[in-house]
């Protein structure tokens, strides 16, 4: 308690100062809680205004694909040149040290594998255990116009009602069948989708013509997904068309822990998203890393 001694009387109350309110830097977010805000804000750096998120959340309907067999051994070395991590709850506890300072985006549905219908999903963790993890936000999946569309809609919406119950955001992810077209009519549908039953982020796909189209007509922040593992000056080409299109970062996996430098891909896709570094400058970044050996 302060010591009621010597009590000074206020002085300087900077009358001839208007008292300023600072809008929040994020697309769409202007109107949500400190809570949620602060969560965006440790997942977006409030400079560039973007993120680079590590995904390794694969294994939850992948099992150990290529690079993240041991992510105690993959993806540990990575945690410090990423801005934030995506994955499982299983990976979180098992194998990513306590100590580790970065924001983590929970993946929260499951109930399929490759082996079945990837729609057929449902929430898979409490809201009660995401807090526990002291997570920056949940996601799940959105399968628009696939077999199970409505059942995917409902897990995201659920997260939507609990996560704003307790200030933690949801991130939808729209997941593509092999049937469905990747262009501008389909992501325009299924971003907005998503930004429109509540979602405070969306993640999606770089396509070309009419990205940026998709950008503009989804009131939240889109960030993009990595896809198939590509070349890596391709990958950084794509980063590069994303972000100057109006992409607000990446949610990269198999473009960084499939790469022969997963540490050099780390940082030259952070150039590239935060510091709008040309592609052939942070093709140099993942060569020079990888020459002094910096491959994990």
């Amino acid at each position: 308690m302060a010591d009621k001694d010597d009590v000074k009387e206020g002085k300087e109350f900077h009358v001839n100062t208007p008292a300023v309110n600072e809008p929040f830097f994020l697309k769409g977010s202007g109107a949500l809680d400190w809570g949620m805000q602060n969560r965006l804000a440790q997942i977006f750096n409030p400079k560039s205004g973007r993120t680079v998120m590590l995904a390794f959340d694969h294994g939850y309907f992948q099992g150990p694909t290529t690079g993240i067999e041991r992510i105690d051994i993959d993806i540990k070395p990575l945690i410090p040149y990423a801005d934030v991590l995506m994955c499982t709850r299983g990976a979180l506890r098992s194998m990513i040290p306590a100590e580790t300072n970065k924001p983590v985006v929970l993946r929260c549905s499951a109930g399929q594998s490759i082996l079945t219908e990837l729609s057929n999903e449902l929430v898979a963790v409490n809201i009660e255990d995401s807090i526990r993890l002291n997570v920056a936000a949940m996601a799940a999946q959105v399968y628009i116009g696939a077999e199970y569309e409505h059942k995917s809609i409902q897990n995201v919406i659920k997260l939507i009602d609990t996560g704003t119950r307790y200030g933690i955001p949801t991130l939808a992810v729209t997941g593509v069948g092999a049937d469905m077209q990747r262009d501008q009519r389909y992501f325009s549908l299924a971003t907005r989708i998503c930004a429109e039953i509540g979602a405070h982020y969306v993640k999606s796909y770089y396509f070309e013509p009419g990205f940026e189209n998709v950008v503009a007509g989804c009131p939240v922040p889109i960030v993009i997904a990595g896809g198939k593992k590509l070349p890596e000056m391709e990958a950084l080409e794509m980063a590069y068309k994303a972000v100057d299109q109006g992409a607000a970062g990446v949610d990269m996996g198999r473009n960084i822990f499939q790469s022969d430098s997963p540490i050099g891909m780390t940082q030259a896709v952070g150039a590239v998203v935060h510091q709008n570094e040309k592609p052939e400058k942070a093709y140099e970044i993942y060569e020079t890393v990888k020459a002094e050996g910096g491959g994990k």
